[in-house]
């Protein structure tokens, strides 16, 4: 579990967090929804803050895959403030209301944990001890519902990017392909972290073993009531929901700025 940092405490907003009609009927458990609500009619957004020595990422307690990082805090939250539109199509593509406004008053900051080498590297890795409170089956289903969405986007970004992506300053990073084959490599190792060992990783390019492995994935966190681990796993479901959502859509979200011609 992460340790917290120390540091005077925050208060943001929230960027929107409406859930659709029929969302809201089947979801009892979800702690946005428990939260005071402004007079503005807006309901704040949990955020924690993972700060390393060097980067601190702000992310969503309830949108698995939303979170940026940045060199300070308030540059974090600005930065993940400007991606709520970008993450608006992921809940779209769950079929769940979310509001895009690119607003960073509307953010509330609930916790900081310390980071670690990895956070400076730039990963979010740090668990946090809410992470073990039980959840419910509604949680678990929506959970899988946003992960799937952000394999969803990202396999769009990849059927329309070109092949050969725009180079960094230094000539480096991956092309389309190799992005792709990466994340599923990850995917693989992020299987075996939630106790799913009855397959084997996937070749390079195999799209249905692949789609095997993120079905297995998928339903091993639609399937988390309770929150505790699955017999053999270190991972708890909203942790590894958050983990392997933000690396997905960290990379769809580069092979579309790296479509672009630099200006």
């Amino acid at each position: 579990m992460g340790r917290r940092c120390d540091g005077p405490p925050l208060r943001w907003a929230a960027v929107g967090m409406g859930h659709g009609a029929d969302v809201r009927a089947e979801l009892a458990f979800c702690h946005a929804c428990l939260e005071m609500v402004p007079a503005s009619g807006s309901r704040p957004v949990g955020v924690y803050l993972e700060c390393g020595a060097k980067r601190v990422f702000a992310c969503a307690l309830e949108w698995p895959g939303w979170s940026r990082s940045a060199k300070t805090e308030e540059l974090a939250l600005e930065a993940l403030a400007n991606y709520a539109p970008r993450y608006g199509v992921v809940a779209a593509e769950a079929g769940i209301a979310f509001d895009t406004s690119p607003d960073t008053e509307r953010l509330d900051v609930r916790e900081r944990l310390a980071g670690t080498a990895t956070t400076d590297f730039g990963a979010p890795v740090v668990a946090l001890a809410a992470d073990a409170e039980p959840l419910s089956a509604q949680e678990a289903a929506r959970l899988a519902a946003l992960l799937r969405a952000a394999w969803s986007v990202l396999d769009g970004v990849v059927a329309t990017a070109p092949a050969e992506l725009r180079k960094g300053p230094r000539g480096g990073g991956r092309d389309r392909d190799a992005i792709r084959d990466h994340v599923a490599a990850a995917e693989y190792a992020y299987a075996r972290r939630l106790g799913l060992r009855d397959f084997r990783e996937p070749a390079v390019g195999d799209a249905d073993a692949v789609a095997a492995m993120r079905s297995a994935i998928s339903e091993s966190l639609r399937l988390a009531s309770g929150g505790s681990p699955a017999r053999e796993a270190s991972w708890l479901p909203r942790y590894a929901a958050r983990r392997i959502a933000w690396h997905v859509l960290d990379h769809a979200w580069e092979i579309e700025d790296r479509s672009i011609p630099a200006p």
